[in-house]
């Protein structure tokens, strides 16, 4: 059995006290909570193969709907915004959300194995490469689209920005796409030659059409990101992947026009 990964757990709650801090929570969140427990006992049950399909199958819905803010109990603090960066900027808005960072718990809990375990040296290794190859596609693609410039700054809501993205945001999303999708369809596709590659561009793509509602621009260049987080990820494990992920919103933040360049 895997060992529990502490530490992320440790990062995730310092986050989600952090929204709790400035959100509040209704009974109905309870709804949301039970059903998570219950898909975790179906799913760490061995006797019943059944049984641990359907709650995955469970588990997965619940993320979609907690990611999208469709449950209900979970009232989000209003971090940030709408403000404008720098002139030209389209207006940002940032919340602290209560519903999202449970599906990272939920995947630490019952599946310690979306870790990994990568020596410290081969994660930074691994979190260099992957962040160079992500800034210069993803970043590099969206220059070229017109969607940013260079733009360098540091508001003053900058701290709780940093904060809100590193443990509300990409740790939740790389434990749920790199972690749980790719690791998972890694293990699923182990017998084919080329599996593991299939299961770093399936999760890419995946990773892409979860912006679809951006338009096809942020498809592309998140689709490209998450070929980067994915390598990352193969090589230096969830943590590498973080680093990566956070590493480029940061520089994007931090030196570009952020969000985008108004239309």
């Amino acid at each position: 059995m895997n060992a529990l990964p502490w530490l992320y757990l440790a990062l995730l709650s310092i986050g989600y006290a952090l929204a709790l801090i400035y959100g509040q929570l209704g009974w109905l969140a309870a709804i949301s909570v039970g059903l998570l427990l219950f898909a975790g006992f179906a799913v760490r049950q061995q006797q019943i193969q059944v049984g641990r399909v359907l709650g995955h199958g469970l588990f997965i819905f619940l993320a979609v709907a907690l990611a999208m803010h469709w449950l209900p109990g979970f009232y989000n603090g209003h971090g940030i915004g709408p403000e404008r960066f720098t002139a030209d900027a389209a207006p940002f808005s940032m919340y602290l959300n209560l519903d999202k960072p449970l599906i990272g718990f939920w995947l630490l809990l019952v599946c310690p194995w979306i870790v990994g375990r990568h020596s410290l040296r081969l994660s930074v290794y691994a979190t260099a490469m992957a962040l160079t190859l992500s800034v210069l596609a993803a970043l590099g693609g969206a220059l070229l689209l017109g969607m940013i410039s260079w733009a360098p700054k540091w508001p003053d809501q900058s701290w709780l920005w940093v904060l809100n993205n590193l443990l509300l945001v990409t740790l939740v999303e790389e434990a749920l796409f790199r972690g749980y999708i790719q690791g998972g369809l890694s293990r699923c596709l182990q017998h084919l030659r080329y599996g593991e590659h299939l299961a770093l561009l399936s999760t890419a793509l995946l990773f892409g059409l979860a912006h679809l509602g951006a338009g096809w621009q942020w498809v592309l260049l998140a689709s490209l990101a998450g070929v980067g987080y994915g390598l990352a990820y193969r090589f230096g494990g969830l943590g590498a992947a973080i680093a990566t992920h956070f590493g480029l919103n940061l520089l994007h933040f931090g030196l570009f026009t952020y969000p985008m360049l108004a239309g």
